[in-house]
């Protein structure tokens, strides 16, 4: 564990985290928040998963966007306009009692969400030495996936108390103060944005990213299916209670991988690391069908988990490696506005199996998706040889000498 001392003991790397984990909170919660405040309003589970959609859909869709405005304006005024507008919506939902003004809201809130996530990766980069930067990955990937444990109990918890009104408000104050903190970082807003080459290609015609895009398609539809099979399942089985302890194996489970790959040699490159986990991650979505909402599933999504939150690791590794430069931010953003909205589907999709069919076919959905991504890089291995080099020791000297420079500069 001495990496992580040693990455927590380098200037502004606690900061950082601090300052963005609220928000990452924040954004844990907003789904249930929304989803119980429908549910109370009209009475409703149809309208309430309605909400969800349209406030997923429309963030993912511009997930995008709003990475290529942080890669041409820098961070400062994007996020200082982002999140009190965010911040501002979801209270302004809290108050309303109209069906239809609580859709549009719901829509138009997705539109605003500021790129936390996607906003901190970058900085990353600026602030450790090359060497350190796979167990920077791992303790970014820890904090989203803790935040992401933690958001969702949380606002099942004040959703369903005396008081359900303050799960939203506390989904929008822990919005304001983490990414406000972010916004007036000193790193944050020291970052300048890539240039990029004269004549260089555009993102979305750089043949990795296009490949990483594709690979998103099939995960987001299979793993949107996951995210309602389960539930469906407990429920049709009438252990409904389930459904948080499943999907808390998994969650805690990610968190403990994501440490895990923070620990992987630097001798060994992102690719090849990338590469195994793939492997192992795939082939643990095999017994997924014949899994019940009990021990067996949580076992094997703890498993799914701890491989899943390690090879997030990777992921970001190579996507750094591959990416083309003045595209920092959006790069990220870009891959999950496609994920992003095939999740979606895959959810409207697995719902639809699920009612008519059976859970099972919705988790082999899963499994096929999995498996057909994997393919997906495969085959498209070559494209992503960037990220098989590993550093040699003058690179590694030059990386810490380069990033010494930046924190005193900072």
């Amino acid at each position: 564990m001495k990496r992580y001392r040693d990455l927590l003991a380098t200037p502004h790397v606690k900061s950082l985290m601090v300052s963005a984990f609220p928000a990452r909170i924040a954004y844990g919660m907003i789904g249930l928040s929304i989803f119980f405040k429908v549910e109370r309003e009209t009475h409703s589970v149809a309208l309430a998963g309605l909400a969800i959609g349209l406030n997923g859909i429309t963030g993912a869709m511009t997930a995008g966007a709003r990475g290529s405005i942080m890669d041409k304006w820098g961070q400062r005024w994007p996020l200082r306009i982002f999140v009190p507008a965010y911040a501002t919506l979801i209270l302004t939902l809290n108050i309303m009692h109209s069906k239809n003004l609580i859709l549009i809201v719901a829509f138009v809130l997705g539109m605003t969400a500021p790129p936390i996530n996607i906003s901190v990766r970058p900085l990353w980069v600026d602030i450790v030495p090359r060497t350190s930067l796979r167990t920077a990955y791992a303790i970014d990937t820890v904090s989203m996936n803790t935040a992401a444990v933690i958001g969702p109990i949380l606002a099942t918890t004040l959703s369903l108390s005396s008081r359900p009104q303050l799960s939203l408000i506390v989904a929008a104050f822990s919005m304001g103060i983490g990414g406000g903190a972010l916004a007036i970082h000193p790193v944050s807003n020291a970052w300048i944005p890539e240039k990029k080459d004269k004549g260089q290609e555009n993102l979305l015609k750089n043949k990795a990213i296009r490949l990483l895009m594709l690979e998103g398609i099939f995960i987001g539809i299979g793993w949107g299916a996951f995210n309602v099979a389960i539930p469906a399942f407990s429920t049709l089985e009438h252990v409904p209670s389930r459904t948080a302890w499943i999907l808390g194996s998994l969650g805690i489970a990610t968190v403990i991988g994501g440490i895990f790959g923070g620990l992987v040699s630097n001798k060994v490159s992102s690719l090849i690391s990338w590469r195994r986990i793939y492997i192992m991650w795939a082939a643990l979505t095999l017994p997924l069908t014949f899994t019940y909402p009990g021990w067996s599933m949580a076992i094997l999504g703890a498993g799914i988990g701890l491989v899943s939150g390690a090879g997030q690791v990777f992921y970001f590794e190579v996507l750094e490696a591959v990416r083309p430069k003045g595209s920092q931010a959006s790069s990220l953003g870009w891959i999950w506005t496609v994920e992003g909205t095939f999740m979606s589907f895959g959810s409207a999709l697995g719902g639809w199996i699920c009612q008519n069919y059976s859970p099972r076919l919705a988790l082999s959905l899963t499994t096929v998706m999995t498996f057909v991504g994997m393919s997906v890089i495969f085959i498209g291995w070559q494209r992503f040889q960037p990220a098989n080099k590993i550093p040699t020791a003058e690179e590694d000297l030059n990386a810490q000498l380069d990033s010494t420079s930046d924190q005193f500069h900072h």
